[in-house]
């Protein structure tokens, strides 16, 4: 398949075909910097004194890991965009749907690394909310990673929505390969997410505090996200050797 023209290869292997910023992915910046303000205003009132102010910042923690967070998904679309250049229906719907959702993750993502510095802090660093039963640490862990899981859906979308245009945007092999890999990896996170949301609900009446800390840990399990996208890479590859679309 050749190449289209005047594209400037990337780093990763990709062509830019989105070198053009759209008004579509100027309104998902937005509201991705919109979501980081939330993250600093939404749930702490302006410090009145300097204890305050020292208590406002033990927060810094939780908000560097927030923020990071919201980077992530931010980087990731742009550099889905980046890589394919669409802006089609599709695009366009599951794009918005990612910028809904990102907005409605800012509560959750606060509050679990809120209580995730209290919990490895032994109550030093502050917390946004009291967790008072099991139930409502269920309940923390379920809504997060519903949040989470939807999310990784909407760029496991996207990258479906780029493998089944691979034809059309002329991708060439190593870049439909690629492309497999991605939606592979992104496919991995959300069933991390839900296998979380299974912990988290399987949670006994009476747990230690390193149990309560169980649905949390499952997301250490994105490490093999690597090893998800090589194999399914590797399958990829194998399918365009043998000729099977």
């Amino acid at each position: 398949m050749s190449e289209p023209p005047s594209l400037r290869r990337m780093p990763d292997g990709f062509l830019e075909r989105g070198e053009q910023v759209t008004r579509l992915e100027a309104f998902v910046d937005a509201a991705f910097a919109f979501a980081v303000t939330l993250l600093v205003i939404s749930l702490d009132a302006i410090p009145d004194s300097i204890p305050a102010l020292i208590e406002a910042l033990k927060g810094i923690p939780a908000f560097a890991a927030s923020f990071a967070q919201i980077a992530f998904f931010w980087y990731s679309h742009a550099s889905w965009s980046r890589r394919y250049g669409m802006n089609d229906g599709a695009d366009v719907w599951l794009s918005l749907l990612l910028v809904f959702l990102v907005l409605v993750y800012v509560y959750p993502l606060k509050i679990v690394f809120g209580a995730l510095f209290y919990w490895i802090s032994g109550g030093w660093f502050p917390t946004p909310v009291q967790l008072a039963s099991v139930g409502d640490l269920r309940a923390m862990f379920s809504i997060y990673g519903l949040a989470y899981a939807t999310l990784a859906g909407s760029m496991l979308a996207l990258y479906a929505h780029a493998w089944r245009r691979r034809q059309a945007l002329r991708l060439d092999a190593e870049e439909t390969v690629r492309t497999y890999g991605y939606a592979a990896s992104w496919g991995w996170s959300v069933l991390v997410a839900l296998l979380s949301i299974a912990v988290a609900v399987g949670l006994p009446g009476r747990i230690t505090p390193w149990l309560a800390g169980a649905p949390g840990m499952v997301y250490a399990l994105m490490s093999f996200s690597p090893l998800i996208a090589k194999a399914a890479m590797r399958r990829a590859r194998s399918r365009c050797a043998a000729g099977i679309a």
